[in-house]
């Protein structure tokens, strides 16, 4: 049988070789298919998740009944007016007549409404010491941060001539646009700087400047394509800019990896002298074959969040989904027809000063990895006891984790003035920063009953203990609406002010609104939001969880056909996702280390990413196991003894793991680099977890497992033979050497 007659069979290889066979064809249909989702993603738009969609629950509600209302509340603003020392009170002169400017000074930019002085209002501390001014910016909320500048200066302006008194102003679109101002380009800046750092480290592993752009090329024109089904999509299921992000950065991580493990393989065979067709072949059945098996287990993984019904958490998973699922297509079909087309001009644009890839020998064995493999391979005990040891050790902190929405100061810490504003605020008014706001539905919001129930609310919102004061009723007549506005005990300490929450919610309200018929008044706010938040996410836990394990074990089982490895890959992959925790609990909520990558041991972890990292995780690192699995089973299929299956398997794939891994960790490090606390946490979470999962994980405790199972590793029960055999993209080595045969000259189940 010549070179190029060898055959090859499995949906992988036949996707590969129609595409090599009609290249032009298979490079036309994937330009046109990029370019029709953008064009129809550009044509439908994209529907974001409205505020009413976010959550379930009396924050769900509460949206629900401002939005049918068609009432559009406007960005509320404080001036804290403070006494810098000394005895000066609100009730002296120089005290009033600095109110009295900020009231004529705000009012004067034109830009404001509802101005409200302090000696109206009652927002006076109980020390005396310090005052509000309240007002509401006039036009939609979400775009208030850009029309707040004037209202800023004016205010400035009038601290400037009081200079006994601090003068300062916060709220939700003075915060919006400091926060646009010092970290709008962040994110921009991370999700840009991504791709010339994953092109570079391409550009070391390769040596030549085309084969380093091909991965790049296509993650690329997969995210495009993405972003243009995102539009469509978003009609069905609302998409978010949160949404945005994180496929992006999960799609330059994928996508970057297929194209690596398809276009090493390629290399490899034409290193070992195979020519050009028949080594696109054998690359289409094995790392090809890889890709698709870890393309379905990611989006698997990534359709656990659509479990979570929370609608942010749903469109992250979705977008994410969408974008392994493109980049997945692509790996399999377009770039084996560039490969095909470029033949040796993928070499083009060589670096001189690079070290230059072995014209023998197939592949390139990793000195490294071939030292350690000889020690674990020689006492797996050992191996596999330290390794667990030391990652379980590494897990040990996350058994005290603390998760929370992060405050103000807990997200960006001193870094801003307003978070110091910040901190003033809610220390001389308590929960004055985020009071509770109570929606009161009724049929007539005038009736005796109403009005007497709204009182006693406020009454006892006091008495109880819940709030200090003062409680703010705004009426709505037309829409038989009112807003209550309660100041929670506890202010920025999100545990205290929880526990004031409940009492309104639980002793509170039903001794007041509750007892009058036809009333609704859900409690909203951003406390009642991070409850309800909590709440949802704690019950979302355990069916996503179960979803992501029991199908990433179904799909391990049917596409290795053993029990042992479908086992294994779970056991081994939770260790990894435990280790991240646990980074990160020492780190973010212990402080152990958090200068070294530039953070603040805040105290708890933001309440999202212990999930959101589970899923994720569980899916990026089936790409190298994967892998590493598929050549350690093609070795065993070619004769090779087991242990030496395992040698070959993990230092043959050591080098495009080590190079995939460094992308990932680079790429998620960036991050790490943000300013929020949140988004340091995550690039932290999921770089420590990519760099454990590429060296102890896959070089140290996958091989010493498999070493101590041995032929154990093949394992299926007898009354499990009849699931699918997804297992038939064999090499073609496999079909053409000898087949390997066990001791009773049977054929091994492998």
């Amino acid at each position: 049988m010549g070179n190029g007659d060898i055959r090859v069979r499995g949906l992988a290889a036949r996707a590969g070789g129609w595409s090599a066979r009609h290249r032009w064809a298979a490079v036309g249909i994937w330009v046109l298919f990029v370019v029709l989702a953008m064009g129809l993603g550009s044509a439908a738009g994209r529907v974001d998740v409205k505020d009413s969609d976010q959550l379930k629950g009396e924050t769900h509600t509460a949206a629900r009944i401002i939005e049918d209302a068609g009432i559009d509340e406007p960005a509320s603003e404080n001036v804290l007016i403070q006494a810098k020392g000394g005895d000066l009170k609100t009730t002296d002169p120089e005290f009033r007549d600095a109110v009295d400017a900020v009231v004529r000074a705000v009012e004067g930019t034109g830009r404001v409404t509802e101005v409200a002085s302090p000696y109206d209002t009652k927002t006076i501390s109980k020390d005396g010491r310090s005052a509000l001014v309240q007002f509401d910016m006039r036009g939609e909320a979400d775009t208030a941060g850009e029309r707040v500048e004037p209202v800023l200066k004016a205010v400035e302006g009038v601290q400037q001539d009081h200079e006994a008194l601090r003068i300062e102003e916060i709220g939700g679109a003075s915060m919006m646009k400091t926060f646009d101002d010092a970290f709008g380009d962040d994110f921009k800046k991370a999700e840009y700087s991504a791709v010339p750092v994953a092109f570079g480290i391409l550009l070391i592993a390769f040596g030549a400047l085309v084969a380093a752009l091909l991965p790049v090329v296509l993650a690329i024109t997969a995210i495009m394509a993405t972003m243009g089904l995102m539009g469509v999509v978003s009609h069905v299921m609302p998409m978010s800019d949160t949404a945005n992000s994180v496929m992006l950065l999960v799609g330059l991580a994928v996508g970057v990896d297929y194209c690596l493990f398809y276009l090493r393989r390629e290399r490899e065979e034409r290193e070992a002298g195979r020519d050009a067709q028949t080594a696109l072949r054998i690359a289409a059945a094995t790392s090809g074959r890889a890709i698709v098996v870890s393309g379905v287990t990611v989006c698997v993984a990534m359709a656990g969040m659509l479990f979570t019904g929370l609608a942010e958490f749903e469109a992250m998973g979705l977008a994410s989904l969408m974008v392994v699922a493109v980049a997945m297509v692509g790996s399999v079909t377009v770039l084996p027809a560039l490969l095909s087309l470029l033949g040796e001009r993928v070499e083009k644009g060589r670096i001189p000063f690079l070290r230059r890839r072995r014209k023998s020998g197939g592949s390139q064995d990793s000195r490294f990895w071939t030292a350690v493999l000889r020690r674990v391979l020689a006492r797996p005990v050992i191996a596999v006891a330290v390794a667990t040891g030391a990652l379980l050790a590494i897990t040990a902190p996350a058994l005290g984790m603390k998760t929370q929405q992060l405050t103000l100061d807990q997200e960006f810490g001193d870094s801003l003035p307003i978070v110091q504003t910040y901190n003033r605020l809610n220390e001389a008014f308590p929960g004055g920063s985020e009071p509770a706001e109570v929606v009161v539905k009724a049929a007539d919001i005038n009736a005796p009953e109403v009005k007497s129930a709204l009182a006693d609310f406020r009454d006892r919102a006091i008495s109880s203990g819940a709030s200090r004061g003062p409680v703010e009723i705004k009426l709505h007549d037309a829409q038989n609406m009112a807003f209550v506005y309660v100041p929670l005990v506890g202010g920025s300490d999100l545990d205290k002010a929880g526990a004031s929450l409940d009492k309104l919610r639980d002793e509170v309200r039903p001794a007041t609104l509750g007892k009058v018929d036809g009333v609704e008044a859900p409690i909203t706010g951003q406390v009642a939001g991070s409850k309800d938040f909590n709440d949802q996410l704690a019950g979302a836990v355990v069916p996503v969880f179960a979803f992501v394990v029991v199908f990433a074990f179904a799909l391990m089982l049917l596409s290795f056909r053993s029990l042992t490895i479908a086992i294994t890959s779970i056991v081994l992959n939770l260790l990894s996702v435990g280790a991240a925790y646990g980074i990160l609990v020492a780190v973010f909520q212990h402080g152990w280390g958090a200068s070294l990558v530039g953070a603040e041991g805040v105290g708890a972890i933001i309440t999202w990413l212990p999930l959101f990292l589970f899923v994720i995780l569980f899916g990026l690192s089936m790409d190298y196991h994967v892998f590493v699995v598929s050549r350690i089973r093609e070795a065993r299929l070619r004769g090779l003894e087991t242990k030496e299956a395992i040698r070959h398997g993990v230092v043959t794939t050591a080098g495009v793991v080590t190079s995939a891994a460094v992308i990932m960790v680079a790429v998620f490090a960036i991050f790490g680099t943000l300013s929020m606390q949140s988004m340091k946490q995550m690039g932290v979470g999921l770089a420590a977890a990519v760099l454990i999962d590429a060296t102890i994980i896959r070089g140290v405790l996958l091989p010493a497992v498999m070493a101590l199972l041995g032929e154990r590793n093949w394992y299926l029960p007898k009354w499990l033979h009849r699931l699918p055999d997804l297992t038939h993209d064999e090499t073609p080595q496999a079909v053409a050497a000898p087949v390997a045969r066990d001791d009773e000259g049977e054929p091994l189940k492998v």
